[in-house]
């Protein structure tokens, strides 16, 4: 298996475009599969989020590493420390009502942006599951959030 360090380094060296291509490749095989495939990075399992595109209101999905947190699911916009913030991130922020799915099974969920002690305690969990976010947060200068996803 590939630690989470060297996944983080691949994943960063992709750039934007190739991110997006990675991207897509992975909604399609883990929409067919029903999240039988790439549905996990190291230990951290993968879901899907569907957001309205801020620009075009067409959906957009990305496949997002997340933490389950009761019945809520956590996920970290760091874009792969990247200079620019993830579309899906910035798409969220400006709509927060979208869908995740999870091994075929889809919820609305909105989102909202985790701050203060509530960030610091999701992120260190996070980080539990997959250390390559440290890696993220080392190579860029942007202020990395922190996304909590409440069913609706």
């Amino acid at each position: 298996m590939v630690s989470d360090h060297a996944y983080a380094r691949f994943s960063s060296s992709l750039g934007a475009r190739g991110l997006r291509l990675a991207g897509r490749f992975n909604v399609a095989v883990y929409r067919l599969s029903r999240g039988r495939l790439m549905s996990k990075v190291g230990r951290a399992p993968v879901l899907l989020l569907t957001t309205t595109g801020r620009r075009s209101g067409q959906p957009r999905t990305a496949p997002l590493l997340y933490l389950d947190d009761g019945g809520r699911f956590v996920v970290i916009g760091s874009n792969a420390g990247n200079p620019r913030a993830a579309a899906w991130a910035l798409n969220l922020r400006a709509d927060p009502d979208a869908e995740v799915e999870i091994r075929g099974r889809r919820q609305r969920v909105r989102a909202r942006v985790a701050s203060g002690a509530e960030r610091d305690e999701l992120w260190r969990r996070m980080n539990e599951q997959y250390a390559g976010f440290e890696d993220y947060r080392a190579r860029t200068s942007r202020d990395i959030p922190v996304l909590v996803l409440d069913p609706v």
